[in-house]
C-alpha cells in the first residue's frame, strides 16, 4: 500500500502532478523537492526525504533527466517505485535503463495537462497515459493500471520509439503551430467559427510552454523531420495559392 509519495521538480507539470495525487490520493502523505522553494518539512522537502518514498515522480525538465536520476541514486530505497512522466520516452527511458538497472520504476507520458485538465472542467475520463517500459512485477503494475483504470484514465502500451514516432507528428506538431501562431500573432475574434475555437484550443493550451517545446525537438530523434516535413509542405501550399491568385 502506497503511504508517501515524493514528486521532484515542481515546474508547471510537477504542480499539476500534485494536484491529481493530492486530489485522487488524500490519505497518502506528499513531499515535494524543488529548488525554488525553502524547505519547510510540511509540504518541501530535502531530496533525500523526498526520495526516500514509496513511490518518487520525477517532473523536471528533460534536459535536467540526466543530473535529476544521478541526484537520487544514494537515496532511492530498494522497494521504491520511480516514475519517469517525460514527454519524451527514448531518452529517458535509456537514462532509467543506465541509471536504475537494479531499482523498479515506470515510464509512461501522461497525454494531458493543466490546461487540458481545466478546459474538461476537472473530468479525467478519457485522458491516455502511455506506458512505454517498466521493471515493476506483473502483479503489481496491474494493480497500478486497474487503479487508473477506475479513475476513467486509459492505459495505452507501446514502445518508447513508437511513441516518440507517434508524438513528433502530434503533440510535437500541436506545439510547433502553437508557436507560429503566437508567433505570427493569431488569436481569437469574436466571429470564431467551431473549428477556429478548437484550434485555437489546442494553441492556447500548448503556446506558452516553449521550454517543452525546445527540450522536445532536442531530445525526440523524429521532431526535426516532422518539422521540415511541414514547413516543406507549407511551401507546397503557399506556392499553389500564389500561383493561382489573379
Amino acid at each position: 500500500m502506497i503511504k508517501t509519495v515524493g514528486i521532484v521538480g515542481h515546474g508547471h507539470f510537477g504542480q499539476f502532478v500534485e494536484l491529481l495525487v493530492r486530489r485522487f490520493l488524500p490519505e497518502v502523505e506528499v513531499r515535494i523537492f524543488s529548488k525554488r522553494a525553502e524547505i519547510d518539512e510540511e509540504r518541501f522537502f530535502s531530496l533525500a526525504k523526498t526520495a526516500t518514498t514509496d513511490v518518487v515522480i520525477l517532473c523536471g525538465s528533460i534536459a535536467g533527466y540526466e543530473e535529476q536520476l544521478k541526484s537520487l541514486l544514494s537515496y532511492i530505497e530498494k522497494e521504491t517505485v520511480v516514475v519517469d512522466v517525460a514527454t519524451v520516452k527514448t531518452h529517458t527511458g535509456d537514462l532509467f535503463k543506465k541509471y536504475l538497472s537494479d531499482k523498479r520504476w515506470l515510464s509512461c507520458h501522461p497525454m494531458f495537462g493543466a490546461e487540458s485538465y481545466k478546459k474538461q472542467n476537472e473530468d479525467v475520463s478519457g485522458f491516455r497515459i502511455v506506458v512505454t517500459d517498466k521493471t515493476i512485477g506483473e502483479e503489481e503494475y496491474e494493480a497500478v493500471r486497474n487503479f487508473m483504470s477506475g479513475l476513467s484514465f486509459v492505459f495505452i502500451e507501446m514502445s518508447a520509439e513508437e511513441h516518440d514516432k507517434l508524438l513528433a507528428d502530434t503533440l510535437f506538431m500541436t506545439h510547433y503551430i502553437g508557436q507560429v501562431m503566437s508567433t505570427a500573432g493569431f488569436g481569437r475574434t469574436n466571429m470564431d467559427t467551431v473549428s477556429f475555437q478548437s484550434l485555437m484550443n489546442a494553441v492556447e493550451s500548448v503556446a506558452q510552454d516553449g521550454k517543452l517545446f525546445m527540450d522536445v525537438y532536442n531530445f525526440n530523434p523524429y521532431c526535426e523531420a516532422a518539422a521540415v516535413r511541414f514547413h516543406d509542405a507549407q511551401e507546397v501550399v503557399l506556392k499553389g495559392l500564389l500561383r493561382k491568385k489573379v
